[in-house]
C-alpha cells in the first residue's frame, strides 16, 4: 500500500500537480515554465519491452547515475522546469524504500526517474523564448521518450551524460551555473536571469554553430560543446534591433553587393543625391537598377527623379559594388530569414573599440570576418577573380543561432548589462522567499 501511494504521488508529480515537498529549496518566480508532458505511459512501454531493465539504479538506490538526476531535477527552476524539486521530492521517496530491500520499490523508482529524465530533457528541447526558427536544419530536435533513454542506456558513463545534456551549451552552462549558486545562497533566482536563460536555451544536435548575442554584441564559435573563438560585433540600435533568430549559414560571398535598404535609399542616398549631384553615386561606387527582381537592369541616374524617391512616390534599387568601401567589405555571411539580417565584414572598425555597438540597421557586422571565414570553409575566404559575389559552399552547413541576453556569468558571478532593447520589461521585479 505504501509503494502505491508513493507511486500515485510520483504520477501527480509526473501531471504537474502539487505535491508536499519536505525542506526548504529555493524558490523561483511564478513566471517559469513549467514543461511536463505525459510521458509516463511511453516510459512503462519502454521497460515492458526490457523486463527487470533498470537504468538508474542497477548499482542500487546510492548510484551515482540516479544522484546524478536528482541534483538535476533540485535546480529544475533555473532550466525552466518548475517541479522539478518536487520530482526529486518523490524519487527520493522510492529510493528510500528500495533501500530496505523491496525489489518492486527499486523498479518503481528507476521507473520514475526515467519518466522525470525525460520530462526535463524534453524541457529543454522547446524553442527558446521568443526566437523565429528559420531554417529545419537549426530546428530545435525534440527526441521521444524512447529515444531518450536509449541514448541515456547505451551511455558509457551516466553522469557524464547528464551533464552534458543539461549544459544545453557553453553560453547557457556558464549563466545557469551562476543563476543556481545565486539561488542556493539567497533563496531564490532573479527573475532578469530566468528570462535570459530562457532566451539562451538552445540546444543544437550539430558539433558546430556560431551564436550571436545582441545584447553585449558578440559571437561565439561553438564546437563539441566548447566556445573555440569569440569576436566583438555589431548589432542593431534600439529603433532597428537585431531579432532573436535561428538558422543556417549555407555559403559565404565573396565580393558582395551591398543591396541598400529602401529606407536608406528614401532616408540617406536620395538626399544627398540631390545635395552633390549623381556624382555623389559615382563617387561612392553605387549603382542604380531599375528594381529589385533577377531581370533588373542598370539605368541612369540622372532620370532618375529623386524628389520623388525622397517623398516615397518612386522607388529605385541602389546597390554599392564591390571595393574597399563596401559596406559589406570582403565577404558576407547569409543565412536564411525573413528578417533581411545576415553577418558582413565592414570597413569601418573603428567601431568595433566602442563600448556601445548597437548601431548598425539590424545586420550583424563581424570584428574580423576573414577569421570567421576560416573556422566556416576551412580556408581563407579570398575571392579568386574581382567577380562580383561569388558563393561559395560551406563544406557542410553551420546552425546559427542569434539571442539577447542582458545578464552574464563572470568568473562564476553574474553581471548585468543595460536592456537597450527593452525585452526585460516583462520579468517580474521581485521573487518571493524560502518556501
Amino acid at each position: 500500500m505504501r509503494i502505491q501511494m508513493l507511486a500515485g504521488a510520483a504520477c501527480a508529480a509526473l501531471m504537474g500537480l502539487p505535491v508536499p515537498v519536505s525542506g526548504a529549496t529555493p524558490s523561483f518566480a511564478p513566471q517559469v515554465t513549467t514543461a511536463v508532458g505525459p510521458v509516463q505511459g511511453a516510459v512503462d512501454a519502454y521497460y515492458a519491452r526490457r523486463p527487470g531493465t533498470l537504468i538508474w539504479l542497477s548499482a542500487g538506490p546510492q548510484s551515482p547515475a540516479a544522484a546524478s538526476l536528482l541534483q538535476v531535477l533540485q535546480r529544475g527552476p533555473i532550466d525552466g522546469l518548475q517541479n522539478g524539486p518536487a520530482l526529486a521530492s518523490q524519487a527520493e521517496a522510492l529510493m528510500a524504500r528500495a533501500s530496505g530491500g523491496d525489489r518492486s520499490a527499486l523498479g518503481l523508482a528507476d521507473r520514475f526517474l526515467s519518466a522525470a529524465w525525460v520530462t526535463y530533457v524534453q524541457n529543454l528541447q522547446r524553442a527558446p523564448e521568443g526566437m523565429a526558427i528559420a531554417d529545419g536544419w537549426a530546428a530545435p530536435r525534440r527526441q521521444s521518450p524512447q529515444e531518450i533513454l536509449l541514448q541515456t542506456a547505451s551511455a558509457n558513463s551516466i553522469p557524464s551524460h547528464i551533464r552534458d545534456v543539461s549544459n544545453v551549451n557553453p553560453i547557457y552552462a556558464q549563466l545557469r551555473d551562476a543563476a543556481w549558486q545565486q539561488a542556493q545562497s539567497t533563496g531564490s533566482a532573479d527573475p532578469r536571469v530566468l528570462a535570459n536563460l530562457d532566451r539562451v536555451r538552445t540546444m543544437p544536435f550539430q558539433d558546430r554553430y556560431v551564436m550571436v548575442d545582441a545584447g553585449s554584441a558578440r559571437l561565439w564559435m561553438v564546437q563539441d560543446g566548447h566556445v573555440v573563438d569569440s569576436m566583438k560585433v555589431i548589432v542593431g540600435k534600439p529603433t532597428t534591433p537585431t531579432p532573436m533568430v535561428a538558422s543556417t549559414i549555407y555559403y559565404a560571398t565573396l565580393n558582395p553587393y551591398w543591396n541598400v535598404p529602401q529606407e536608406l535609399v528614401q532616408k540617406l542616398i536620395a538626399p544627398r543625391v540631390l545635395d552633390q549631384g549623381v556624382t555623389y553615386l559615382k563617387d561612392h561606387n553605387y549603382e542604380v537598377l531599375s528594381g529589385y527582381g533577377s531581370d533588373a537592369e542598370p539605368i541612369d541616374a540622372a532620370k532618375v527623379d529623386w524628389r520623388a524617391v525622397v517623398s516615397g512616390q518612386q522607388v529605385v534599387k541602389v546597390r554599392q559594388k564591390p571595393g574597399p568601401a563596401n559596406s559589406m567589405g570582403r565577404v558576407k555571411f547569409g543565412f536564411p530569414n525573413t528578417y533581411d539580417i545576415y553577418l558582413h565584414d565592414t570597413p569601418r572598425k573603428e567601431l568595433f573599440s566602442e563600448a556601445s555597438r548597437d548601431v548598425s540597421n539590424g545586420c550583424i557586422r563581424l570584428e574580423d570576418a576573414e577569421r570567421l571565414g576560416r573556422w566556416l570553409l576551412g580556408r581563407d575566404p579570398q575571392a579568386a577573380s574581382p567577380q562580383p559575389e561569388q558563393h561559395v559552399q560551406l563544406p557542410k552547413p553551420v546552425p546559427i543561432y542569434v539571442t539577447y541576453l542582458t545578464a552574464q556569468a563572470d568568473g562564476g558571478q553574474l553581471t548585468y548589462l543595460g536592456d537597450a532593447y527593452g525585452k526585460d520589461a516583462g520579468a517580474a521585479v521581485s521573487v518571493a522567499s524560502l518556501q
